[in-house]
């Protein structure tokens, strides 16, 4: 798998990671990895959509939660 990012990583509690498997099928391909060694795969189609409903501000109000 492909490293892209860290979340967190300004300590050692095993953050969050966003990896790309390219071995993976297509719907698989996007891995995101919890700090409790779990994952979560899903498409890049996937993955893009969640990326554009985060610019477009629907993720914004989970900071009062």
């Amino acid at each position: 798998m492909r490293h892209i990012a860290t979340f967190c990583g300004s300590c050692n509690c095993g953050c969050p990671e966003l990896y790309v498997d390219e071995a993976a099928v297509p719907e698989r391909r996007i891995v995101i990895t919890d700090d409790f060694g779990q994952r979560i795969r899903m498409s890049t189609d996937q993955f893009a959509d969640l990326v554009a409903s985060a610019r477009n501000g629907v993720l914004d109000q989970l900071h009062d939660v």
